[in-house]
């Protein structure tokens, strides 16, 4: 084999079970894998080239997340006019801001279940069409109770949307681009909250009955546009291999991966997790469902979890829930009044330094996209909860000084300004975006829809308690003890991040389990795995 590279090429990982897809059996030339239950020999290209197709319809199917972003960053400016105009209290706006979240763990509570029904691609235009609704409801609402249930109707609508985009892209994303392509629902969140934003100082100068019902009622118009596009896209293939549509797989396989050869190993590795022989090529074989099977997946993730999946269950929805407990969504809804704290009175300057914020929110979001699969999830989150852990304390302390001061101090309002543009920019470059990377990957093909239900549901329970009583805690503790309390549960985050989540950059989600089941051990596993790796890979070379 004098042709042999140098380094030894790159395998997956083996399964090391008999029948199943041995992906270190090579034939003997670099670069080929050999199945043992098929005759084919497949080769992996060095360097393949990014899929656009992929690309695309990840983007597409990410803009969904638009409307809780629009939401989010109208909703900060809203509330100013709605309580001037309606007449109602602080603990009637913490509702307000903070139930939508709330009212989202209803839909995304049936997400799972509506996903496995009538498929990604369905369940997304469903989604856009609830938020439709809701945000019409909300523009013509004329008392504070008609509010409330178009935030009841828009808030099932974000349940959905914020539980089937991240699964659908990370479904049809290949290995190399993964992160990068299932990074997109935050991307859209980040550029949502910058239009909410923009939208809030566009119709500030319109009536006080009318400005703010036009800030919330514009967000129905994207939805729209959104599910006429998600029409053109294809269905995840892993939804069509669970539905015995083995020849529509293939197809959308063909065209999302980063080459025919992985779009074989990908379509066997779907068929072996789902349980079909790897040797079947028809185009519709039929799949056992059991009628109890909702009832197994709640019963595995919940109930009698192996080590791997309870493992990945508390990082999955681990990621979620410090993803909110550190304040982020305070500080991005309630921004105009921590600006008021900080000493700027006028609405139009409050909202425009609200801008400041979202502009750092997308652009960072970006660079972390680039990010992702180049550096590996844990090296952005660890960096990420750091630096706005950091942030969180130069807030604190910037509010304290100045709400035990009598004079005006331009330095601590700098500060605080400063403080809350780099919070939200590290936590966009990590803890945002990589909550829905890692959960929308780490679950087995079986549990993946419910699973990330539930990462959905403690993110937005999280959200909303946060939001609902955020006013209450900062007249309690004042403002910058509650960003002081913050600071402590970012810390507790760092930690969390550094000895329980493994690095997932680079596998596909079918190897997702190997990584998981010895919990603060996971970096002997890892070590053992790539030794384990390098040692077939010399065997191969020999």
């Amino acid at each position: 084999m004098s042709d042999h590279p140098k380094r030894p090429p790159k395998f997956l990982d083996v399964t090391g079970e008999p029948g199943k897809v041995n992906k270190h059996d090579v034939t003997g030339e670099p670069g080929k894998v050999n199945k043992p239950d098929s005759s084919s020999t497949i080769v992996l290209p060095k360097n393949p080239k990014r899929n656009k197709y992929a690309l695309a319809i990840s983007i597409l199917a990410s803009m969904t997340s638009v409307l809780l972003g629009y939401d989010t960053g109208v909703m900060s400016g809203a509330t100013i006019y709605i309580k001037r105009d309606l007449k109602v209290s602080d603990v009637q706006i913490e509702l307000l801001v903070g139930t939508i979240n709330i009212y989202s763990l209803v839909g995304s509570a049936m997400a799972g279940r509506t996903s496995d029904w009538i498929g990604r691609r369905y369940t997304i235009i469903f989604a856009s069409a609830i938020f439709f609704v809701g945000a019409l409801l909300m523009g013509v609402a004329t008392n504070y109770a008609f509010l409330m249930v178009g935030r009841f109707v828009a808030g099932i609508g974000v349940g959905y949307a914020l539980m089937i985009a991240p699964v659908y892209a990370a479904e049809v994303a290949p290995a190399s681009c993964r992160g990068f392509l299932s990074s997109f629902p935050e991307v859209f969140i980040n550029f949502g909250v910058l239009l909410g934003y923009i939208s809030n100082l566009a119709f500030s100068k319109f009536s006080l009955r009318l400005g703010w019902r036009l800030m919330l009622g514009v967000g129905a118009v994207p939805s729209i546009f959104l599910a006429i596009g998600v029409l053109t896209m294809p269905e995840s293939p892993r939804w069509l291999v669970l539905q015995g549509r083995l020849g529509d797989a293939r197809k959308v396989l063909d065209r999302t991966s980063d080459s025919p050869e992985e779009a074989q190993l990908r379509l066997a590795d779907i068929k072996e997790a789902a349980g079909i022989p790897l040797t079947c090529t028809d185009d519709i074989v039929s799949v056992p469902k059991r009628e109890s099977s909702g009832r197994d997946v709640w019963k595995d993730l919940l109930l009698h979890p192996t080590p791997a999946v309870l493992h990945i269950l508390i990082a999955g929805v681990g990621v979620h829930l410090f993803q909110q407990a550190s304040g982020i969504d305070a500080v991005v809804m309630y921004s105009p009044r921590i600006y008021e704290k900080a000493g700027i009175k006028d609405d139009y300057h409050k909202l425009l330094a609200t801008i400041a914020v979202g502009v750092s929110k997308t652009v960072f979001i970006l660079i972390a996209t680039f990010l992702v699969d180049r550096l590996g999830r844990r090296v952005l989150l660890l960096t990420s909860c750091g630096g706005m852990t950091i942030s969180l304390f130069c807030l604190g302390t910037g509010l304290t000084i100045i709400d035990r001061s009598k004079e005006t101090l331009t330095w601590a309002i700098a500060l605080c300004i400063i403080s809350t543009v780099l919070c939200v920019a590290f936590f966009s470059i990590g803890m945002g975006p990589i909550a829905w990377v890692y959960s929308s990957e780490v679950f087995p093909l079986r549990l993946r829809a419910q699973g990330c239900s539930m990462g959905v549901a403690v993110n937005r329970f999280t959200s909303g308690l946060l939001l609902m009583t955020f006013i209450s805690l900062y007249e309690a503790i004042t403002i910058g003890g509650a960003f002081f309390l913050f600071t402590g549960i970012g810390t507790v985050a760092w930690i969390f991040y550094y000895t329980l989540l493994p690095e997932t950059k680079g596998r596909t989600l079918e190897e997702m389990e190997e990584l998981f089941g010895t919990f603060f051990r996971w970096r002997s596993t890892s070590r053992e795995l790539k030794r384990k790796k390098m040692g077939e890979s010399k065997v191969d070379n020999a």
